[in-house]
């Protein structure tokens, strides 16, 4: 009896863990695309190793499709996290329920059981996954305790991270790009929840 006990705590304990809930607003949250300034000629900055050069300010308010924790890669230390971020149409709770997001290696990807929620071009557009460098501890503190579908206002700037070795790591300036380099690489100053 314990066993069969145990078992069925462990499935529960599985199920809840893998299970998602579904988001349940009405409306679009984010509805605003982010805001973006360049800012030539910004100075560069250290942090630790590594030389951050801002490339524009930048403010998005956006829907958490997905964040995934990162602990060993060699980014870590600077961007313990990543964030799927989606607003305008990627902020609609009936199109993030269509979806299936997910996160490894620094990349974001998304698929569909039935038909597509959005067109792909759409998705791509008001989507992005965000690697997120936090500006000081509280600001980490803040990031690492964001969850899925919370509604998140981000503020800092898009930089271009040189280090060690010839490391190389350079903030996408387009919402519209895919593939590798599509990503925004974000120093981030002001976390809203």
């Amino acid at each position: 009896m314990k066993t069969w006990f145990t078992l069925l705590l462990l499935a529960a304990g599985t199920w809840w863990w893998w299970h998602e809930p579904a988001a349940d607003w009405r409306g679009l949250p984010a509805a605003r695309d982010p805001m973006q300034t360049n800012t030539p000629g910004s100075a560069p900055f250290r942090q630790g190793d590594y030389t951050l050069t801002p490339l524009a300010d930048y403010r998005i308010k956006a829907v958490v499709l997905s964040r995934q924790r990162y602990r060993y890669d060699c980014a870590a230390p600077l961007s313990p996290v990543d964030l799927a971020l989606g607003w305008g149409p990627m902020s609609s709770a009936a199109v993030i329920n269509d979806l299936h997001v997910s996160q490894s290696g620094r990349w974001y990807e998304y698929s569909w059981s039935d038909e597509e929620p959005l067109p792909p071009d759409q998705i791509a557009a008001h989507s992005a996954n965000t690697h997120c460098l936090p500006a000081s501890p509280e600001i980490r503190r803040q990031l690492l305790a964001i969850r899925r579908h919370d509604i998140v206002t981000l503020e800092g700037q898009l930089v271009e991270v040189t280090g060690p070795g010839g490391y190389r790591w350079r903030s996408s300036l387009s919402r519209t790009d895919t593939r590798g380099g599509a990503c925004e690489v974000l120093w981030i100053t002001r976390i809203e929840r």
